[in-house]
């Protein structure tokens, strides 16, 4: 990778999904001395260990706005970027259990209709026969939308950090950000194990270390790191083609297909906060019995192996967009709580006009940190 300058335009510090995604798409937009700055390798952190999902189903307007335009966006990635990045349209599944989940997300849904995402309703037959690892006796309805899927982040984020230094940006890796320099409310330079870089304008976007870089720059970004495991099964003795992304939304357990057998996880609502990324099998009986709820063939499965990465979880699960009020030109992208990869080509767009004060193409004001010193969290229900 590129040595370390001694002064850029534009500093990103992170090196994941919305790092590389924000370093493009400045490069795209003719700034031409950005530096990508990442602790570890591209990818290294949350981007190279998610689930890899991309959805439309949100509860919030502006996550589904988000959520579409990035859609739109992975379905044209091959071609824009001659990049394989294994996207699987095989739809969402949200299996809905109670009364009060289905009617809450048939309001969604009339949301995610409007703004263009192609969900529906499904029995819990019609399930069934989209999945037919679902137990249809287990719930009572299915929400379900055939332009949500999954894809491989590090292939994105490579492609990303690929273009980005076609069009002048540094990729500098290995490089740990130990300092940002303020000088009367701006921000002038970047410390690093590698030396200093003088700049005027940073973009945090460091994932679940993201708040001790908004600490160095005196900005308070309410990020805390969690834990989150997957395993994957041994292969199936006859592989199931094209399943759904399948979420049992009131026990948050979740699959798909990974090579010849399934992924599996689900949220650990008993996780404490912190930078742990060691996979332990200890998860396995209460993953099992979540899944012998709706699936009761997948709580069988053997287990082959599986991994442990960081979501960036804040308050209200909802990501923080925006440029610091308090110090000037120091802007971040971060705080995802799981579905960064799904927003990532947006969120670059929108950083990048952010950078070069311009309009973005929704109002993503609701995102900025300040929402929890002023009580207005954003809304969103379709989190697990």
């Amino acid at each position: 990778m590129d040595a370390l300058p001694t002064h850029a335009g534009v500093v990103v510090v992170g090196g994941g999904i919305l790092g590389t995604s924000i370093a493009f798409h400045l490069g795209e937009a003719g700034v031409r001395d950005v530096v990508l700055l990442e602790r570890d390798a591209l990818a290294g952190g949350s981007s190279g260990k998610p689930i890899g999902g991309v959805r439309g189903q949100f509860s919030d307007a502006l996550n589904i706005r988000l959520a579409a335009r990035s859609l739109t966006a992975y379905d044209r990635f091959a071609q824009a970027f001659g990049a394989d990045i294994g996207l699987e349209k095989v739809g969402y599944l949200f299996l809905l259990r109670t009364p009060e989940h289905v009617s809450s997300f048939e309001a969604g849904m009339a949301l995610q209709q409007e703004l263009g995402i192609p969900t529906r309703l499904l029995s819990p037959g019609e399930a069934h026969d989209r999945c037919p690892f679902v137990d249809p006796d287990a719930f009572l309805a299915a929400a379900f939308s055939p332009s949500d899927g999954h894809a491989h982040p590090t292939a994105v984020a490579t492609a990303y950090a690929r273009s980005a230094r076609r069009r002048g940006a540094r990729i500098v890796t290995g490089c740990a950000v130990s300092d940002l320099e303020v000088r009367g409310g701006e921000v002038v330079a970047v410390h690093t194990s590698h030396g200093v870089v003088r700049t005027s304008t940073v973009v945090c976007a460091a994932g679940p270390w993201s708040r001790g870089i908004g600490e160095m720059a005196g900005v308070a970004l309410d990020v805390h790191p969690l834990r989150r495991q997957i395993a994957f099964t041994e292969p199936l003795a006859t592989p199931a083609p094209g399943l759904p992304f399948t979420i049992d939304y009131d026990s948050t357990f979740y699959f798909h297909n990974a090579a010849d057998g399934v992924l599996l996880g689900m949220s650990d609502q008993a996780q404490a906060p912190g930078f742990d990324r060691d996979y332990t099998d200890a998860w396995l009986p209460m993953l099992r019995a979540a899944a012998a709820r709706c699936a009761p063939e997948l709580a069988e499965l053997r287990v082959r192996d599986g991994w442990a990465g960081l979501y960036e979880m804040t308050p209200d699960a909802n990501a923080l967009v925006g440029e610091s009020p308090e110090v000037g030109r120091f802007l971040y992208a971060t705080g995802f709580s799981g579905h960064g990869f799904c927003q990532a080509p947006a969120v670059g767009e929108v950083v990048r006009d952010l950078v070069l004060g311009r309009e973005p193409f929704t109002d993503i004001s609701p995102l900025r940190a300040e929402r929890f010193a002023e009580n207005a969290p954003v809304l969103e229900a379709n989190i697990v």
